[in-house]
Formats: C-alpha cells, sequence, structure tokens
C-alpha cells in the first residue's frame, strides 16, 4: 500500500468521524434523571378547567370524556358562549325588577341540566357570579347592576337554590362563588368605573359571608393583574386598589383570582409568585390563589385571534393552540406549576370550539390527549425527585403508585433541539425484570401506546426519541415471576 493510498484512506476516515462528530453535536443525548427513593410530597392535581360539558344546547354531552380526565374544578364562565343562556345572572334571573325573594321569578331549568352535568365528571364547581364576555359593538349584560344590593341578593337565591333545595333545587355543596369576570377589561366585561366594580364587590361579598359564612367568596378574576419590568412585578392600580378596599374594610376574600394566556410556561410559575407575595403583602396570607383562566397563546400575541384577524391566520392560532404544540405548553405548564405558590388552576377551556379541548364535533384534540397524559401521571401520585427539566422548555415529574409496585414518569418536551433523552430510574421499590410502557403525544399520536420493553434489571436507562413538541408518559411496574 502506497502512502498516497494510506493518506486517502485517513483522509476518509477523518472525514467519517468528523461527520459523527457534527452529527452528535447536532442531536446530544438530554440526560433526564429520577430518583424513587427521594419522596416530595404528593403530584398536584392542577388541571382544571372552564366550562361544563354540554354543548351545542345539548347536542353533544362531553361528560364521558371529562370525566376520564379526572378534574378537579371547572370554573363556570363563558358558558354556552356566544350565546350564553345558562350560569350567567341575566340567563337565570331575566327580569332584574322582579322581586328575588319569590321563586318564580328565577328560570333554573337550563341551568340547573348543566350543573348536574357538571357534577357528573366529578369535579367540583367554582361558580361565577356574573356575566360572560360580550365582544359586540352593543352591550346587553356587562353593566354594573342598578342596584348591588338586589343584585346581591339574587346571588344569595342562587345560592340557596344551588345548595339548599330552594325553589325545588339541589344540594351540590359549591363551596366557591366568584364575584364577576375580569371588571378591568372594559368594556367587553365592565362598562363601568373601578369604584363601580368595587361597590358591587363590596355588596356580594359582605352579604354572601353573612348569610353563609361557610362557603368561600373571591375575585376579581382580572385579566390584566401586573407587568415585569426589569425582573421586578408591579401590579396595576385596579389589583392594588380592590386589595386595599378588602384589607381596608376587612371585606372576605377566600380566593384571589387571576389569568394569564401566554407562550412561555414559566411566565405563569413568575405570576403565580409574584401574585402570592402580593397577597402576603396586603395581609391576605390565607387567602388562595387561583390561576382560573390561561392557555396557550402562539406567538406571545393575541393578533391571530382578534376580531381583525384573517380568518387564514384565526384558524391557524386555534389549530395550533388545540395541536402538539398546545399538549405540551399545557403539560409542562403543569409540571413546572407543582412547586408554584397556586391552590387552583383552571385551563381555558374544556369545552367545545376555539381554546378548547374538543372541535366544533366534539372530538377531542392533541391538548385533551396531553391532559390525559397527565392525569396517567396522577395515578402514581408519590412525588419524587426527578433532574433534567429546563424552564419553559422541558417538564419532568415523576411519582409512585401508594403501594410502589408501579411509576410514571411524565416528559414534556416544548422547545427542544435534541429529540432523544437518556432517562435514568434509580431506587425503584423493586427488583428485577421491569415492563416499561410509552405512551405519546405529538403530531402522529393521540397518547397512543407506542412501545413496550422489559428490562432485566430495573434501574436500566432508558432510550426515548421524542420529535417536539411532544408528550411522553413511560409507565413502569415490576414484572411477577
Amino acid at each position: 500500500m502506497t502512502i498516497s493510498h494510506i493518506f486517502r484512506i485517513f483522509v476518509c476516515l477523518a472525514g467519517l468521524l468528523l461527520s459523527f462528530l457534527v452529527a452528535a453535536a447536532a442531536e446530544p443525548v438530554t440526560p433526564l434523571q429520577v430518583d424513587f427513593s427521594s419522596g416530595l410530597g404528593a403530584v398536584r392535581a392542577l388541571h382544571g378547567i372552564n366550562k361544563g360539558p354540554l354543548v351545542a344546547g345539548g347536542l353533544i354531552d362531553l361528560t364521558a370524556p371529562l370525566r376520564a380526565l379526572g378534574v378537579p374544578q371547572i370554573r363556570l364562565h363563558d358558558c354556552h358562549w356566544p350565546n350564553p343562556d345558562v350560569v350567567d345572572i341575566h340567563a337565570v334571573f331575566p327580569d332584574f325588577r322582579a322581586n328575588p325573594q319569590l321563586a318564580f321569578n328565577y328560570d333554573f331549568a337550563a341551568t340547573d341540566e348543566y350543573l348536574a352535568a357538571t357534577r357528573q365528571t366529578g369535579a367540583q364547581i367554582i361558580y361565577r357570579l356574573g356575566e360572560s364576555i360580550e365582544h359586540t359593538s352593543r352591550k346587553r349584560f356587562v353593566h354594573p347592576p342598578a342596584d348591588p344590593e338586589k343584585w346581591a341578593a339574587i346571588c344569595l337565591g342562587i345560592i340557596r337554590h344551588c345548595n339548599e333545595g330552594w325553589a325545588d333545587g339541589t344540594r351540590l355543596g359549591i363551596r366557591h362563588w366568584e364575584i364577576w369576570n375580569e371588571p378591568e377589561n372594559r368594556p367587553a366585561m365592565w362598562s363601568g368605573t373601578d369604584d363601580d366594580y368595587f361597590r358591587l364587590y363590596r355588596t356580594a361579598a359582605t352579604r354572601i359571608r353573612a348569610s353563609y359564612p361557610d362557603l368561600k367568596v373571591g375575585g376579581p378574576a382580572v385579566g390584566a393583574s401586573g407587568q415585569f419590568v426589569n425582573g421586578e412585578f408591579r401590579p396595576t392600580a385596579f389589583v392594588t386598589n380592590f386589595l386595599a378596599l378588602c384589607r381596608r374594610e376587612s371585606l372576605p376574600l377566600d380566593f384571589f383570582s387571576w389569568h394569564c394566556y401566554t407562550a412561555d410556561p414559566s411566565e405563569l410559575v413568575r405570576r403565580a409568585r409574584a401574585i402570592r407575595q402580593l397577597l402576603d403583602a396586603y395581609g391576605f396570607s390565607k387567602t388562595e390563589s387561583h390561576l382560573n383562566e390561561w392557555n396557550y397563546l402562539p406567538g406571545n400575541s393575541w393578533k391571530g385571534l382578534g376580531q381583525n384577524s384573517p380568518p387564514a391566520n384565526r384558524q391557524t392560532a386555534y389549530e395550533t393552540m388545540a395541536g402538539s404544540a398546545g399538549a405540551a405548553f399545557i403539560v409542562t405548564a403543569l409540571l413546572e406549576l407543582q412547586d408554584a405558590p397556586v391552590d387552583v388552576c383552571n385551563l381555558f377551556h374544556g369545552e367545545a370550539g376555539g381554546f378548547g379541548l374538543f372541535n366544533e364535533h366534539g372530538v377531542p384534540q392533541k391538548n385533551y390527549y396531553g391532559l390525559l397524559a397527565f392525569h396517567g401521571l396522577l395515578d402514581t401520585p408519590r412525588r419524587v425527585a426527578a433532574h433534567g427539566a429546563v424552564a419553559g422548555q422541558l417538564g419532568l415529574v415523576a411519582g409512585l403508585n401508594t403501594a410502589g409496585s408501579e411509576a410514571s414518569i411524565l416528559i414534556s418536551s416544548l422547545d427542544r433541539s435534541s429529540s432523544d433523552f437518556e432517562v435514568v430510574p434509580t431506587h425503584l421499590a423493586w427488583s428485577g425484570p421491569t415492563c416499561v410502557e410509552t405512551w405519546l403525544v405529538d403530531a402522529s399520536h393521540d397518547f397512543s401506546l407506542v412501545n413496550t420493553t422489559t428490562n432485566a434489571v430495573s434501574d436500566t436507562p432508558l432510550r426515548l426519541g421524542l420529535k417536539s413538541p411532544a408528550v411522553a408518559l413511560l409507565r413502569l411496574r415490576q414484572l411477577k415471576p
């Protein structure tokens, strides 16, 4: 062999080696470590939603698929939007001139059916007292009530009906009662002033507390809670004035509700911490924090969803929210929120149509299957230590079942260039052969079982390939001899 042949072979080998190194650099393996001997408490069921299961005038009933999610709470706002005929004050008490003490002045029929179906999902109800949003130029119902005392009396009638059986009612045991929604969102949700809302809250909250001291009353379901400036949270004047009012007059505030739509799951965590610090600073350390409207906002902009947005852009935005990106966002957020100081979270929304978990025909979408994967994690509620998550990009939480005989690892890859993961489970509660199932949500899979393997040793590293955005649930269980 001549020197030239050797040189050419060397060049070829060097080229192959370089190609391998470039490929390896382009596709690094992301290590994820789970220590099943290190307990972190419980996995929290933060996957509440908005809206009940009856859609299209009862033509579509989503009770069964929502029950399959194990939703903990359902907040009732914008129900049957854009033509709300249930829950809202005007739907239940259509003539404000009537006497709220008389049962025949209420129309509970449609709302009762809606509430019954909602409870059939297994979820607790959060009842928003107020009205749904109005995007039309002429507003019909989002005005300050002419008589706040009378409006409060109507609210008491609704509570009596739902919880005490008054007026041929029910006994649903609804604990959380929220006063209005986004009163700072004008004129779509409120045509009055800040003081008009403060007057309404003062009146209604005081009356509800006096009549039902064991119930939880709160609000204001604020959409604009504040902004971060150089890392510092600066609440809006509406929020600080509302909290100051409640502190100054010792008004009931059992829960403070707020909203956030974003493309960054970590923003939800930052806001949760900021809201908690704000509540504590005003003396409301026992007040629950409710993130009761949130969802993925593609591009972090409302442009694609606005009234002036071209229809094709609007369709793309909604399809993105409902697709694999929306699923990965939702799961990443729920995993990051596990350690955030928030008590209740309600995704907007669990109904059909835009923002929802189902299309207009009631068919589950990718974001539904993302929540189904999260529910699978809750089958192993004893949370354990897991390392390798990247804020805003990669979520990771793992758990054991009560008996310690099964384990789950939930991974959400929202924005990762790497598609290969090495999951290293250690200190499982058993030794010997382990069955590992991989369930996947991505562009091609709807929470599908894509792989089942048997590892001879329980702590064997697991190789996982994901094409972001994606959600993967690994189920591990001991194989009996």
